[in-house]
């Protein structure tokens, strides 16, 4: 996703909920900075490979060959069956279908601390921001634009945390309506205008009524007249959804003899607590788990289960994926890294490793493991904290420690 975008007017719109920190230097993801808007595009629903559902049996892409096919009772296990490769292919399935309509410039997709949910034949979509707490919910649909807009505010405001893979990434690649079964997963984190938590459909109806009567914004997409609201999630989003995890995270630290607020960080760091988070690197879920190395890791050195990979379903579980990353930790701090002699020069290699692995850690000294430990050892904590937020080989590898202390600092201040 592009990192600038278009600013609507001089203004952010701010939508309900408690008030943001946000200002105009936080750009909207309704238009993306250098669109035209001047290109041309048919009127006409497109129809070759678009979700349709009769009954059990679900039209959705196939994967094998980039063509709808029709597959039944079997799609969780379709699903789970998906390499890296095959994920890679459902995102270029989405990309297609949405750029239809979207256009190059203005296509968005789900990410490690976002979640973009295209609905109604994807000319109507929602972006989460669970970094920063908005959603943007935008129709380019013109039949009835306030009409689907409507519908799509009141099925984000209640949509459920979906544990099942085969439903949770169908609802991701394609623009299949969300069950809205279970308790909400916003419930909470967004309040109407009556200051109010949002359970039912008769108040997310009458919220989303209420942001179409007072808070809509207009705007011009891909040659089309584009409708969006923003919402505010209440100012402690975060710690709203870190507490559904505490009891999970509270388990694992004692399990792996991790601290807690380790884990909160890197919860964090790597999906802003968002359960949906998913990579075009194949990591699933809060911790970001790759199947194929730390998941196998984690399966054949703590589980007793070597050559067993992690089913994806298995990592959408939040419970699961926690226990997966902080057995991961427990693994870098007692095996790969387990020569390095002090407690916190340990530490800061373990946080470095969980982003960049054992190897990218002890290559950032020497391209000998041992070599690199008696190094690492020779230096104090701080120069060792030093070299890997400056010389660790990988940009994000050495933004990744500073992300994780700083925001281990903040849960110890109260502000995560």
């Amino acid at each position: 996703m592009r990192a600038a975008f278009l600013l609507i007017g001089t203004v952010i719109f701010t939508g309900c909920g408690s008030s943001s920190s946000s200002t105009s230097s936080t750009l909207p993801p309704v238009v993306a900075l250098g669109s035209t808007n001047t290109s041309t595009i048919t009127t006409t629903v497109p129809t070759t490979s678009t979700s349709t559902s009769t009954g059990t049996t679900t039209t959705y892409p196939s994967i094998s060959t980039g063509t709808s096919g029709t597959v039944a009772d079997n799609y969780e296990d379709f699903i789970n069956s998906l390499s890296n490769e095959d994920i890679t292919k459902l995102y270029a399935y989405l990309s297609e279908q949405a750029k239809t309509w979207w256009g190059e410039e203005n296509y968005l997709e789900s990410g490690k601390h976002r979640y973009v949910k295209y609905l109604d034949m994807y000319q109507t979509r929602a972006f989460i921001d669970f970094e920063n707490g908005q959603i943007y919910i935008t129709t380019i649909n013109q039949r009835e634009p306030l009409a689907r807009l409507k519908e799509s505010i009141a099925q984000i405001l209640l949509m459920p945390i979906e544990k099942n893979t085969a439903e949770a990434l169908t609802q991701t690649f394609t623009d299949k309506n969300i069950e809205l079964t279970g308790k909400p997963f916003f419930l909470g984190q967004v309040l109407d205008h009556d200051n109010q938590p949002i359970e039912w459909e008769w108040r997310a109806n009458r919220f989303a009524d209420y942001l179409i009567a007072n808070k809509l914004q207009h705007t011009d997409i891909n040659g089309f007249p584009a409708y969006y609201v923003r919402i505010d999630m209440v100012s402690n989003h975060l710690e709203q959804r870190q507490y559904q995890y505490s009891e999970i995270v509270q388990a694992a630290a004692k399990r792996y003899g991790l601290l807690e607020d380790l884990i909160y960080s890197v919860i964090k760091t790597e999906s802003s607590f968002n359960p949906y988070a998913i990579s075009h690197a194949g990591a699933y879920g809060l911790m970001q788990i790759v199947p194929a190395t730390a998941g196998a890791d984690v399966f054949n050195l703590v589980k007793g289960q070597p050559g067993v990979i992690p089913t994806k379903e298995y990592l959408f579980d939040p419970s699961n994926n926690i226990d997966t990353g902080a057995a991961y930790l427990n693994i870098l701090k007692t095996r790969y890294l387990k020569a390095i002699e002090h407690p916190t020069s340990l530490y800061f290699s373990m946080i470095s490793a969980y982003n960049s692995g054992s190897g990218g850690v002890l290559a950032t000294y020497h391209s000998d493991r041992d070599q690199a430990a008696a190094m690492i050892n020779k230096q104090t904590p701080t120069e060792v904290y030093t070299t890997l937020t400056t010389l660790h080989p990988k940009e994000e590898a050495r933004n990744y420690l500073v992300k994780v202390l700083s925001f281990q600092k903040d849960f110890n201040e109260g502000n995560l």
